[in-house]
C-alpha cells in the first residue's frame, strides 16, 4: 500500500488540501490559493487534482476550477452518485484500490513536477480530497490513511457552522496524529458571529500552525449562471483575499524551503552531533554514508535520494528527493503491524491522555494487567504465572538471569556475591547490551572488548539447520561428527521439528551429560541457569539450532545433579511444574510474539521455560517495552521478610500505561492476522513441499495446523536461493529470511564482507519495482525480515529484486 515514493519535489511545490467537515469550501479555499499562482506569483505552471469526485460531470470541482483557476485540472476517479466514494464506487460496480488510488496520483504529480523542469520553472499542485478529513474512499479507507504513505503538507479549511470549532480541532488532531505536516489553516468566517475565526487563529497559533481568514463565500442561491460567473470573478479578484493568499503562498514555500534545506543537511548535522549504534564511524567516509529518513508507513521507509553521480542528478530533478525503501530489518526486528499504523497511533494517543505517566511499584493500571494476563495465556505454559515489566530485550533477559541465579542460589544453598555461579549457553548466542546480559553470552564482536565484560558460562556447541540444493541439512559442527552424528538431509522442514519421531537422541544427551560432568564433577563449577534463544539466534548471525539438540539440552539440565547432596533448602514434595535442575530462561526478544509463525517460539520445541523474555514485536514496533515472565516456584525465591530479598530492579518507566496499551492492541491485531486469509496464503506456499513427499495429489489451500511449519518468504524463491552456487545455505521460518553467503576467503561470521555487496545493490536499485531494500548484514549473512502485516504482493517484488541481485554478484564471481 505504500510503495510509492513521499511526496517532496525540488521543483515542485505540492499540498493536500483537507477539509474539516463536507461544504467547508475546500474548492473555493482550492481555487483561490490556484489563481493567486497565476496571477502573483510569476513563472509558476498552476496544477489542480481531485483524486476522488462523486457527482455529475457538470459539477465536477476540476471544471470549476478551470472555469476560476488554472486550466490544469483533473479528476483521477469520478463516480456518478453524489453520495460518499465508498458507496458511488460500489453502486458503479468499480472499486479501485487504495494502491491504485495514490499511484495514479504520484504519477500525475511527478508529471507536473517534470512539467516544470521542462518549462525551467517551478509548479504548484493544489490536491484536495472529498468530503471530511476521516471520510471513506473508494474501498472505505479513511482518505487520510489511503494519502498517507506520501504524506504531503496538508492544507486544512475549518468548518464555519455552529460546532465547527469542534469539527476542525478534532479534523487537525487526525492529521496530526497520522503524521501530516499542517503548513496552514485557512477559515472562512460567514458573519454570523460564531466566533469560530477568530477562536481556531488563536488556537492553531498556540500548536505553531499559521490561521488564515477569509470572508464567507457570497449566496449565490437563485442566481443565473452569468451572474455567479460575476460575482465570483469579483470575489476571487478582491484585493484583500489576494493579500491573504499572498501570506499563505509566502507560508507554503517557506516551508518546502525547509523541507528541502532539512533533507539536504541532516546528513552532515548527523555526523557532527551524533553517535550511532553498532557503528565504527571510522568506517562512515563522508554524511553522504548516513541514510537520511523523512518519514516511514505500512513496510517502506521514505528515504533521501541521494544521486550517484552529476548526469544521475540532472536526469531526476523532477523526480521526489525520497524514494521508498523496504524495511527488510522490520526496523531491528521490532516492526510487527507497518510504520504509521493508525491503529497503534491512537491506542498510543488514547493512553497518553488517559494516564500520561504512572509509577508502578505496589500500584496496578488496566493496560499492565491486561497484558500480562494476554501474555500468559497465550504462552500456553502452564509454569509460567508472573509478569515483570521492563523497558527493553536486554534489560528483560537481564531480569531473567537474575531470577534464575537467585533461585539456583537459594535452592542449592549457594552465595552468589562470594563465589561464581554461571550460566549455560549456546556458541554464537547473544541476550543483550547490558553487562549482565553480555555476560551470558560467550566473547565476540560485541563484548570482548567491554571492559567490564568478563562471560560468566559455558557455551555448547550444536548441530545446525540450513536449506541447500533443495534439502533440509542437519549438520553437526566440523569435527563434531562422533558427538552428534553424521549430518542429516529432510525433504521437509515440519520433519525436523517432528522430534518425537526423530526419535530420543542418545548421542546429544550422552554429549551433554559428559560436558556438564567434567564442568560440575571433575571442575567443581557451579551453574544456575541455562540460557537460549528457541530455534534462530538472531544477533549471532540468523543460526538455526537443530531444535532435537535444544529440546534435548533442556530435558538434560532439568535432571542433571548440580549439587553433590540434597541441600536443606529443596521442597521435598516439589509440583511438576516446578523447576528442576537448573531454572530454564528462553530469551524470546527475537524469536518470539509471531516471528516465527507462532506466539511463542518455545510452542516448535515442545518444552516449555520457566523464565521467558519478550520484546521486540511487542508493541508493534511503536514503543519500547519488554517482559519477563515467570514460574511461581521461581517467584517465591524472592519471597522473604527483608527488602533485600525481593527482585530491587525496575525502571522509571516500568509497564508505563501507553506502552502496555499499544502492546495489547498490537497482539490483539496480530492474533487477528494469525488466522487471517493473508496468512493462508503464505501458509499455500509451503503445502508444496508436504506434498512432495507424501502420496498426496491435492493441493486444496487449508488452513494449516498450528503444529505445521511455514515462511512469508515463498518455498520457490527460497529453493532458487538453496541452488545459488554463492549461498551456502539458507533458512526461513515465519518472517525471517536468512542467506548465508561464501566468501572467497574462506573467513566467516562478523569478519567477512561477502554480504555487504549483495546489501548496498539492494538499497542503491531505486528503480526497479517497489523501490530499494534496506536491509542488514551480520558478517557473511544477509537476512531480510518481513511484519506481521506485509503484503504477498511487496514481498514477492523483494524477492525479485533480491533474486536479480544475487545472480548479478554470482555472474560476476563466476568470470573471477
Amino acid at each position: 500500500m505504500s510503495k510509492v515514493p513521499g511526496g517532496l519535489w525540488k521543483s515542485l511545490i505540492a499540498v493536500q488540501v483537507y477539509g474539516a467537515n463536507t461544504g467547508v469550501g475546500k474548492t473555493v479555499a482550492s481555487t483561490l490559493l490556484a489563481k493567486h499562482f497565476l496571477q502573483r506569483q510569476a513563472g509558476w505552471n498552476v496544477h489542480y487534482i481531485k483524486p476522488v469526485s462523486t457527482g455529475p460531470d457538470d459539477d465536477a470541482d476540476e471544471k470549476y476550477l478551470r472555469r476560476y483557476g488554472p486550466r490544469h485540472a483533473s479528476v483521477l476517479f469520478q463516480f456518478k452518485k453524489p453520495v460518499s466514494p465508498h458507496i458511488a464506487a460500489r453502486e458503479e460496480q468499480f472499486i479501485p484500490s487504495d494502491q491504485h488510488v495514490i499511484q495514479r496520483l504520484v504519477a500525475k504529480l511527478n508529471a507536473d513536477a517534470h512539467g516544470a523542469k521542462n518549462r525551467a520553472s517551478w509548479a504548484f499542485t493544489i490536491v484536495e480530497t472529498a468530503g471530511g478529513v476521516l471520510s471513506p474512499g473508494p474501498s472505505g479507507t479513511p482518505q487520510a490513511d489511503i494519502f498517507r504513505p506520501i504524506r504531503l503538507p496538508a492544507v486544512l479549511v475549518g468548518d464555519h457552522r455552529l460546532g465547527g470549532i469542534a469539527t476542525t480541532i478534532s479534523a487537525a488532531e487526525s492529521l496530526t496524529i497520522r503524521g501530516y505536516d499542517i503548513d496552514a489553516v485557512i477559515c472562512f468566517d460567514d458573519g454570523q458571529g460564531l466566533g469560530n475565526a477568530e477562536y481556531l487563529k488563536g488556537y492553531f497559533n498556540t500548536q505553531g500552525i499559521s490561521t488564515f481568514v477569509l470572508p464567507w463565500i457570497p449566496n449565490l442561491r437563485g442566481s443565473s449562471m452569468e451572474e455567479e460567473y460575476q460575482v465570483m470573478s469579483d470575489y476571487y479578484e478582491n484585493r484583500v483575499r489576494q493579500d491573504v493568499m499572498q501570506s499563505l503562498a509566502v507560508q507554503l514555500k517557506a516551508r518546502h524551503g525547509q523541507r528541502c534545506e532539512e533533507m539536504d543537511t541532516m546528513a552532515d548535522r548527523t555526523s557532527k552531533a551524533i553517535w550511532h549504534p553498532f557503528t565504527q564511524h571510522k568506517s562512515i567516509s563522508s554524511p553522504d554514508d548516513i541514510l537520511v529518513f523523512d518519514s516511514a508507513y505500512g513496510d517502506y521507509f521514505q528515504v533521501k535520494h541521494t544521486p550517484k553521480s552529476v548526469a544521475t542528478d540532472k536526469e531526476n530533478t523532477e523526480a521526489s528527493l525520497l524514494h521508498p525503501a523496504f524495511d527488510g530489518s522490520a526496523s531491528w526486528w521490532t516492526q510487527g503491524l507497518g510504520h504509521g499504523n493508525p491503529k497503534l497511533s491512537l491506542a498510543a494517543a488514547y493512553s497518553a491522555g488517559r494516564y500520561g505517566h504512572i509509577m508502578f511499584a505496589g500500584a496496578t493500571h488496566a493496560p499492565a494487567l491486561t497484558l500480562a494476563e494476554r501474555l500468559l495465556g497465550g504462552m500456553n505454559n502452564l509454569r509460567l504465572s508472573k509478569v515483570f515489566y521492563t523497558d527493553n530485550g536486554s534489560t528483560a533477559t537481564e531480569v531473567g538471569v537474575k531470577m534464575a541465579l537467585r533461585a539456583a542460589c537459594k535452592r542449592y544453598d549457594w552465595d552468589g556475591s562470594r563465589e561464581d555461579v554461571d550460566v549455560i549457553g549456546l556458541k554464537g548466542s547473544y541476550h543483550g547490551d547490558t553487562i549482565g546480559a553480555m555476560d551470558a553470552s560467550e566473547p565476540c564482536v560485541y563484548n570482548k572488548k567491554v571492559d567490564w565484560y568478563r562471560g560468566r558460562g559455558y557455551w555448547f556447541d550444536y548441530p545446525t539447520v540450513k536449506m541447500k540444493d533443495g534439502m533440509w541439512v542437519v549438520r553437526p559442527p566440523p569435527g563434531m561428527e562422533e558427538e552428534f552424528g553424521p549430518t542429516q538431509k529432510f525433504g521437509k522442514l515440519d520433519d525436523i521439528f517432528d522430534t518425537d519421531s526423530r526419535g530420543f537422541s542418545p548421542r546429544h544427551e550422552a554429549y551433554i551429560r559428559s560436558v556438564l560432568d567434567k564442568l560440575v564433577v571433575e571442575q567443581g563449577r557451579k551453574f544456575g541457569a541455562l540460557i537460549m534463544e528457541p530455534i534462530i539466534l538472531g544477533a549471532g548471525g540468523m543460526i538455526f539450532v537443530d531444535p532435537l539438540f535444544q529440546r534435548t539440552l533442556v530435558e538434560v539440565v532439568r535432571t542433571y545433579p548440580f549439587f553433590t547432596t540434597t541441600p536443606p533448602s529443596a521442597d521435598p514434595k516439589p509440583k511438576s511444574i516446578d523447576w528442576t535442575g537448573v531454572p530454564v530462561i528462553f530469551d524470546e526478544v527475537f524469536t518470539g510474539l509471531y516471528r516465527l509463525g507462532r506466539f511463542s517460539a518455545a510452542s516448535l520445541l515442545g518444552v516449555h521455560p520457566d523464565i521467558s523474555c519478550h520484546a521486540k514485536l511487542l508493541t508493534g514496533g511503536l514503543l519500547p517495552l519488554s517482559t519477563t515472565l515467570a514460574s511461581e516456584s521461581i517467584f517465591d525465591a524472592f519471597w522473604g521478610d527483608e527488602k533485600a530479598d525481593a527482585l530491587l530492579h525496575g525502571h522509571s518507566y516500568t509497564a508505563h500505561p501507553i506502552g502496555c496499551h499499544v502492546a495489547n492492541t498490537a497482539l490483539q491485531e496480530m492474533e487477528r492476522l494469525s488466522t487471517g486469509s493473508t496468512w493462508r496464503t503464505y501458509q499455500a506456499s509451503w503445502v508444496t513441499e508436504r506434498s512432495a513427499t507424501s502420496e498426496s495429489t491435492s493441493f486444496a489451500i487449508q488452513p494449516r495446523p498450528l503444529d505445521q511449519t511455514w515462511s512469508m518468504w515463498t518455498r520457490d524463491t527460497v529453493l532458487r536461493l538453496s541452488h545459488d552456487h554463492c549461498v551456502s545455505g539458507v533458512i526461513a521460518l515465519g518472517s525471517v529470511l536468512a542467506i548465508t553467503l561464501k566468501d572467497k576467503s574462506g573467513t566467516g561470521g562478523y569478519t567477512s564482507n561477502a554480504a555487504a555487496g549483495l546489501r548496498d545493490a539492494l538499497l542503491n536499485d531505486e528503480k526497479g519495482p517497489g523501490g530499494s531494500v534496506h536491509s542488514r548484514v551480520l558478517g557473511n549473512v544477509i537476512y531480510l525480515m518481513a511484519s506481521m502485516s506485509s503484503k504477498p504482493q511487496d514481498l514477492r517484488s523483494v524477492e525479485v529484486r533480491l533474486m536479480s541481485k544475487l545472480k548479478d554478484i554470482s555472474g560476476a564471481r563466476k568470470k573471477t
